[in-house]
């Protein structure tokens, strides 16, 4: 192996220390125009109310200008391509959630590589899924439901907010672990098949807890089961899938992503901003009040925690075939 000379190695020192340099001069005067922080959704929904909620507390406790721009379609596959292929300088933000996880499992072939592409920077929050049933249904609860004869389950339909889902990939691990098979009835969104429980048109429904609470509360739907790794305080008497299937787990998380390249000092900086504006009475009130719980926090904690995400799903869709398509 040929050996550094000094010439060499003090002018890569100086590269180096000029680089990171840069960096800081970089870093200290950002932001210097708007943040676009970019929601791969329409308006409305749990991450467009998470965008908004943090983008405005930045700017009032940052004297940062956050700009939301909610980019729908495709599962959230446009938007969150958008950011993975705009410049990596820490003016353009993802607020990435459960789909870009499953996205990761069940779409074949993806125009950007969710694990290259864009980085962590902080979990925000999440939420349980609960599989919630019309009054009507015999079950309930999941351990009522699991001693139903199977032929007369087989029957049953189970709404979810559309094929390839968290919703629906949590259905297809409950069948795996328990051989119960049912219905599966994929909708355009939560809120139609909730719709469709409380009329009676599906009798159950997977959909996170601040779309079924309103439902729970008005009686219009009761809960068999959450996917928590333990009883919820608010739902102190609802059963967890653990409960009776050991290892179900599931929930609509939140969090935010940068493109791949972002100085090191700029994403340091987002994360402590974010972290700030999380840890305001304010905001943990209102995440309170719409269902979401804390999550571990910080860029490692995120990226551990998305990995896990990823081949979690991707060992369902492996087991049984699931795409978004399918």
């Amino acid at each position: 192996m040929q050996s550094l000379s000094r010439r060499d190695f003090v002018a890569g020192a100086a590269a180096l220390a000029a680089a990171s340099a840069s960096g800081s001069v970089f870093a200290s005067s950002y932001p210097s125009r708007p943040i676009r922080l970019v929601v791969p959704y329409a308006a409305g929904g749990g991450s467009d109310f998470v965008s908004r909620l943090i983008a405005q507390k930045l700017t009032e406790t940052m004297g940062w200008n956050v700009v939301v721009e909610n980019k729908a379609g495709a599962s959230s596959l446009i938007g969150t391509d958008a950011v993975a292929k705009s410049p990596a300088d820490g003016y353009t933000l993802l607020l990435a959630d459960t789909a870009y996880a499953t996205n990761a499992a069940v779409v074949p072939k993806l125009s950007y590589d969710p694990a290259k592409d864009l980085l962590p920077i902080t979990l925000t929050g999440s939420s349980p899924q609960l599989l919630v049933a019309h009054p009507s249904f015999p079950a309930n609860n999941l351990k009522e439901l699991l001693a139903l004869p199977r032929s007369q389950v087989r029957q049953y339909g189970v709404g979810s907010p559309g094929q390839g889902s968290a919703p629906h990939l949590l259905y297809e691990m409950l069948k795996l672990k328990t051989g119960m098979e049912l219905v599966h009835v994929p909708y355009k969104g939560g809120a139609m098949a909730l719709t469709d429980a409380v009329g009676g048109q599906v009798p159950m429904v997977i959909n996170s807890m601040p779309a079924c609470m309103p439902h729970i509360e008005a009686k219009r739907l009761k809960v068999l089961a959450i996917a928590s790794p333990a009883r919820n305080p608010r739902l102190p008497d609802l059963q967890t899938f653990a409960e009776s299937v050991p290892g179900i787990l599931g929930s609509a998380w939140y969090g935010f992503m940068v493109p791949a390249n972002t100085p090191v000092a700029i994403q340091q900086q987002l994360d402590a901003a974010i972290q700030k504006v999380l840890d305001l009475p304010a905001v943990q009130e209102k995440f309170s009040t719409a269902f979401i719980d804390p999550m571990p926090r910080g860029p490692q904690a995120f990226s551990k925690f998305v990995n896990e995400e990823m081949s979690r799903f991707r060992d369902v869709v492996k087991q049984t075939g699931v795409t978004q398509s399918s």
